[in-house]
Parts: structure tokens; sequence; C-alpha cells
């Protein structure tokens, strides 16, 4: 269980963080920047989650995702060295991918076919839901930079987890537009 007592360490002062590891990394920092990215899409699913309170379903899937984003952020900041860790880490595992998988197609089964692409929009859930998904998909490419980096490893469950998140947050923005009926779709060429 984690116990903050202290908010404020002053560690941070000179431009680093520390990893899971206690290893310091500067706060700019490729693995720094995608764990941040997941948090700032964790804080946008918060906000969506403020107008989520008339779909109970989709709110209870919103809120495994909230806690499965801080095992991927902690995944992230303990990076894999490829030797044996002295305490076993937390990990993304297959069951959390497979349950969003599941949930996406609960979610899916209801909803309309596409005939267009959609403008990010609709309902204030569904505008939420839309930034949360652009928002995991910037962590996503992060996190691809990252894996390809000398020295780096991103698990490949972890990538696949946030590959499915933003799948999930696309579904569960149509959910919220009334299963898809109040997408704002996208008239190409509409004001040439």
């Amino acid at each position: 269980m984690v116990k903050l007592n202290k908010i404020y360490t002053k560690t941070g002062d000179d431009g680093t963080t520390g990893l899971a590891s206690g290893r310091r990394r500067r706060k700019d920092d490729l693995r720094v920047a995608a764990y941040g990215t997941i948090d700032e899409a964790n804080s946008a699913i918060g906000l969506a989650r403020l107008y989520t309170t008339g779909l109970p379903e989709l709110d209870a899937m919103l809120i495994s995702i909230q806690n499965d984003l801080f095992d991927l952020g902690a995944d992230l900041a303990t990076p894999d060295t490829g030797e044996p860790p002295a305490y076993e880490p937390l990990r993304i595992v297959e069951t959390q991918v497979e349950r969003i998988e599941r949930d996406i197609d609960r979610l899916n089964a209801d909803l309309d076919p596409l005939k267009s692409f959609i403008l990010p929009g609709g309902s204030p859930a569904a505008a939420h839901l839309h930034l949360a998904r652009t928002i995991a998909r910037r962590a996503e490419r992060l996190m691809v930079t990252l894996g390809r980096t000398d020295g780096e490893i991103v698990g490949e469950i972890a990538m696949k987890y946030i590959n499915r998140l933003s799948d999930f947050l696309f579904v569960a923005a149509r959910h919220a537009n009334g299963q898809g009926r109040a997408d704002v779709l996208w008239v190409p060429g509409k004001n040439r």
C-alpha cells in the first residue's frame, strides 16, 4: 500500500524525479514523459466521469481503467533492466487487456455502424472521452518511441493495453453520445 506523509520532498528541485527503483531521471526524460502522459489521460477520464452519472455501466468501466492506468504508470516507472529485480514490479497483465477488450465489445454491440468519421464532441461525457482518447494516443506514441530507444524496454502487454485503451475510449464516447445517435459526423469538404 502506498503511504504519502509528505507531499513535497524538494528532491525534484534540480529537475529530476525518482523512478520506482530509486534511480533519478530528468523530468523531460522520455520514460517520465510517457508515464506523465498516462497520468494526463487518467485525469481526462476523471473529468469525463463527472458526466457519466446516468451511465453506471460505463462509469464502472472507467473507474477500472483509471486504476489500470496507475498500474501502467507504475509499470513504466519501473524499467525492465533485464536483470532480476530486488522486488516484484507491478506490471500490466494480459487479464487487464482481456477485460478492456470485453468492455469494448459490450459497448460496441449497441452502436450503429459508422458511415463516416466522427468529430470529437456531442455530449460533455463524449467530448471529454475523445480528449482522453487523443491523450492516450500521445502516450502510446511516446511508449513506442521509448521502446525503440537503446537500453529501454517497454513491456509487450503494456503496449497492447495502451493501444486498446484508445479504442475503448472511442467506443465509450460513442456510447455516451446516446449509443452513437448524437455523434457529430465529419462532412468531407463541407467548408470549401
